[in-house]
């Protein structure tokens, strides 16, 4: 999202052609996961949800390391670009005419849920024991838990 060029969002199908912006009527976000008032989805949380519920699952469940060591970040665009979500273009178009200050907070703490779970993988491809995989996976998901959750305002 930073650094990203505006644009006007596509026109909703549902409204007949109308290329209204994305601001101009909080109406199209009924029934979406979109925000009406900062313009974001919810859905782009599912990404770090994902690798979340595997790291929580990893000292239960080893063979979750594989699907866990599998996750990339994704941008925010990147994520609903790769998603089946009903409301995507909706969701991208949205994004791009969001407030910056929504855009940045949603940003930073994408940047850092991105390093702990990037730092994560890295460690686990390096030989660790099950024991230390299963609590730095523990670890992880405790400092990621509250984080995922702030975006969501």
């Amino acid at each position: 999202m930073a650094g990203s060029k505006r644009m006007t969002p596509p026109p909703d199908p549902s409204q007949n052609g109308s290329a209204a912006p994305a601001t101009a009527d909080s109406a199209r976000f009924d029934c979406t996961d979109i925000n009406p008032r900062t313009l974001l989805a919810t859905d782009f949380l599912n990404h770090f949800n994902e690798a979340i519920l595997l790291l929580e699952l990893l000292p239960t469940a080893p063979d979750c390391k594989e699907d866990f060591l599998a996750w990339h970040p994704m941008s925010y665009c990147e994520h609903f670009m790769a998603s089946h979500f009903k409301h995507r273009d909706l969701a991208i178009a949205a994004c791009e005419v969001a407030e910056p200050m929504y855009r940045d907070e949603v940003d930073e703490i994408t940047e850092h849920m991105n390093r702990v779970l990037t730092a994560t993988r890295d460690g686990m491809v390096h030989g660790l024991s099950p024991r230390t995989i299963s609590m730095l996976a523990e670890v992880s998901a405790r400092w990621l838990r509250p984080l995922v959750t702030r975006p969501a305002r």
